[in-house]
C-alpha cells in the first residue's frame, strides 16, 4: 500500500502471488497447522472432510458459492512488480499458518476452544 501511495501517477495495481489455490488445498493446509489430516468423501454438494477419527469437520455449503462462478481466479502481479518493484514475500503455506495461528490466539484471548 505504501509503495502505491508513493507512485508518481495514480494507478490500479493487483497485489497477487500469481498462484492459484483451491479451497480444498487451503482447508488441508489449515488443518495441517494443528496437526490434523483431512480425508475427503462424497462429491460436489455432498462432499465432506473428515479428521483421523472419522468425525466430519468440513462440509460443502452451496450458500457460499459465487453466483457467477469462474473456472480460474488468478491475479497477475506483473504490473506492480514492473512499476513499483513489489513482490509477494510470503508463500501460501506460511500465510495459511499465520492465519490459523492468529485465529487460535484470538480463541485463547476469548477463552474459546476450537
Amino acid at each position: 500500500m505504501w509503495m502505491m501511495l508513493q507512485a508518481d501517477q495514480p494507478d490500479d495495481f493487483v497485489c497477487s502471488t500469481g498462484e492459484t489455490h483451491t479451497v480444498r488445498e487451503f482447508v488441508e493446509k489449515a488443518f495441517k497447522v494443528v496437526g490434523k489430516t483431512i480425508t475427503w468423501e462424497g462429491k460436489e454438494d455432498s462432499e465432506v472432510g473428515k479428521d483421523e477419527t472419522g468425525k466430519v469437520v468440513v462440509r460443502v455449503d452451496p450458500k457460499y458459492y459465487r453466483p457467477t462462478e469462474v473456472d480460474l481466479l488468478l491475479g497477475d502481479p506483473t504490473k506492480i512488480k514492473t512499476k513499483l518493484g513489489w513482490e509477494c514475500k510470503i508463500k501460501f503455506e506460511a500465510l495459511v499458518k499465520e492465519m490459523v495461528e492468529a485465529d487460535l490466539a484470538s480463541c485463547q484471548d476469548k477463552n474459546l476452544k476450537w
